[in-house]
């Protein structure tokens, strides 16, 4: 007896709803260990015309079945379709009653297989090329065709022992794997027939890994067959540098896609994301280029292209989309945004980072007339808070980016001559920035900053100064928008490298966000040094004693006595008593021990209106 070895063999079972009776029937219900009986997508519309060929000897025409066959997988875009038609072709038209497909995997120098039998139930195993007495590994490496009358699968008993034919696919003399058929009604003219069909299926093989190696060369997303980040960013270049016109942005984001692939699996959140690409395939002119932008974002330049007539072309996308029905998931929603070149942005990165933030305000408003709405950048109101929370998520996901300068784009939105806002305004939108990212700033900077303005007042500073410092307060932690966001809220102590990236918060805070923002210049000292000790092992500059601004240290103890005596993720709440000790013990070595004895006087009355 001729014997297949591999590893243990795992099965799965799939629905089927209507079954017939056949003669072969019995060796499934008969088996202890096979699965029930069922079927599957496999055969799916041939049912219908299910014939035992050798069985009932019924006249072949194979110049009709091969011209049928090459029709069918001219339609079939995966070749798993294509293997799917042709086991239904060999169980239904030729009578085998399982078909195997092996192909190799080279580097690990085994076949992948997987078997299928006549009710759709579908196995898989691993064959190592190192038996060299398994009979299909002798038909792989002498790439001869082997006919065997038993054929022993192990773990699958009821097709087990049944005649068989082994086919190499070969193509241009590169062997790629082997196909499998068994039937107790086997014959030669179905053999050399089935033969012909899988020389076929080797083809198609081979030409599909040669489009997928091509399509990786040009770029071109192989799950959605849009053009990948890389290619979407570099026409996106040469459209903007290379031609004198606007171009526009058209960004959208499937809604509830982590949810969907959570509850219904990836292979579904797959299947949502080609039928949007196909949407937007389908509704884009010759001029305009649609790229996968992010895991379930998808971009679309629009050359010569304004503000105006983008929306319009979203608008009609947008429409295109919500008609859509997926079984399980309803009608899809998307978010979408807008950006032009030149009207809302010069720059490349400015102008996708306009049209991520609109994706994301699209998204916190929600939908008008059941359809997703549609934000465009132009018409953003930059003020208010969803404007700002959406703010800090595009800033997190940017700042993860390796090498993106984001806070040179932030500025620019914030800076004071593009607004008739007056400076107040413009500290309490960036606080309210990043009070978005950092929940433990929600309250944090207008609490140290009625701390700080109490104790300038103790020490009789000029209305103006403490004006000064109590801005300054407020924005004291706006570097924190450069810190990862998973370590501004880790639950526990930061690490050594953890610490050092935090502390950059004071340089990033002053030179990529305060310091282009000319009615900010003055808070500068505040920003940058609240942070220094008054023995000089504070950070950024190590500067000690009086070198440290007067606002500085304000700032830094009120700083430091919010910090004590609010709950935070590893620690409780310090007692008021605790928490004046500590000050009191860092008096003339942390902080200035002149202000820290004015400060613990007007704590307890700071303190009950926390």
């Amino acid at each position: 007896m001729e014997s297949i070895k591999g590893e243990k063999v795992v099965h799965s079972h799939k629905i089927f709803e209507k079954t017939e009776k056949s003669a072969n029937d019995f060796a499934v219900q008969s088996n202890p260990i096979a699965p029930r009986k069922t079927a599957n997508r496999l055969y799916g519309g041939y049912n219908h015309t299910r014939r035992f060929f050798g069985a009932q000897n019924i006249t072949l025409d194979p110049i009709e079945l091969f011209s049928e066959f090459c029709q069918e997988v001219k339609n079939k875009k995966t070749i798993d379709e294509v293997m799917e038609y042709l086991h239904s072709i060999a169980i239904n038209r030729l009578g085998y009653s399982y078909t195997m497909l092996g192909l190799v995997n080279s580097q690990q120098n085994y076949l992948n297989t997987v078997i299928t039998d006549h009710v759709g139930n579908v196995y898989s195993s691993k064959i190592s090329l190192n038996e060299n007495k398994n009979p299909i590994v002798e038909s792989f490496l002498s790439r001869t065709k082997k006919i065997l009358n038993n054929i022993h699968i192990t773990n699958i008993s009821h097709i087990n022992n049944i005649p068989g034919i082994v086919i190499p696919l070969i193509n241009q003399n590169d062997c790629i794997g082997v196909f499998v058929a068994g039937s107790h009604t086997r014959n030669n003219q179905n053999d050399e027939f089935l033969s012909i069909l899988t020389n076929y299926l080797a083809l198609l093989i081979i030409n599909k890994r040669l489009r997928e190696k091509v399509n990786n060369s040009v770029n071109i997303d192989t799950l959605t067959g849009l053009t990948t980040h890389r290619g979407f960013q570099e026409r996106l270049s040469l459209e903007i540098n290379q031609n004198n016109h606007s171009v526009s942005i058209v960004m959208i984001d499937i809604n509830n896609i982590s949810q969907i692939n959570r509850e219904y699996g990836h292979a579904k959140g797959d299947e949502v994301i080609r039928i949007v690409a196909e949407k937007v395939r389908k509704n884009l002119r010759n001029i305009d280029i649609a790229g996968r932008y992010g895991g379930d974002e998808i971009a679309i330049i629009l050359p010569t292209t304004d503000n105006k007539e983008a929306y319009h072309i979203a608008e009609y996308i947008n429409y295109s989309i919500s008609t859509s029905l997926i079984d399980d998931i309803g009608h899809l929603k998307v978010s979408i945004g807008i950006s032009t070149y030149p009207t809302c942005a010069q720059d490349q990165e400015q102008l996708l980072l306009l049209a991520e933030h609109a994706v994301l305000i699209s998204r916190s408003t929600g939908y008008q007339n059941g359809k997703s709405a549609i934000v465009n950048a132009q018409e953003i109101d930059f003020w208010n808070q969803a404007s700002l929370d959406s703010l800090a998520e595009v800033i997190t996901k940017r700042h993860q980016q390796p090498g993106m300068n984001f806070e040179e784009e932030i500025v620019k939105k914030f800076h004071v001559e593009s607004f008739s806002s007056n400076t107040l305004d413009i500290v309490t939108s960036l606080a309210g920035a990043i009070e978005a990212k950092d929940p433990y700033t929600r309250g944090h900077s207008n609490s140290v900053a009625r701390y700080a303005e109490a104790l300038a007042k103790t020490i009789n500073l000029p209305e103006k100064e403490v004006e000064r410092i109590r801005l300054g307060a407020i924005l004291h932690d706006v570097g924190k928008i450069g810190i990862p966001e998973s370590i501004l809220a880790k639950s526990g102590p930061l690490t050594d490298e953890e610490w050092e990236i935090m502390k950059q918060h004071p340089e990033i805070g002053v030179s990529k966000v305060v310091k282009s923002i000319k009615s900010l210049k003055d808070l500068v000292p505040i920003i940058m040094h609240h942070h220094e000790n008054w023995n000089g092992t504070g950070y950024p500059s190590k500067i000690q004693g009086e070198e440290i601004p007067l606002g500085a240290r304000i700032v830094a103890i009120a700083d430091a006595f919010h910090a004590m005596i609010s709950d935070r993720p590893y620690r409780k709440a310090l007692s008021l008593n605790k928490a004046i000790s500590i000050l009191k013990e860092g008096a003339g070595v942390q902080w200035d021990k002149n202000l820290v004895r004015k400060f613990v006087i007007i704590a307890p009355s700071l303190y009950t209106k926390v």
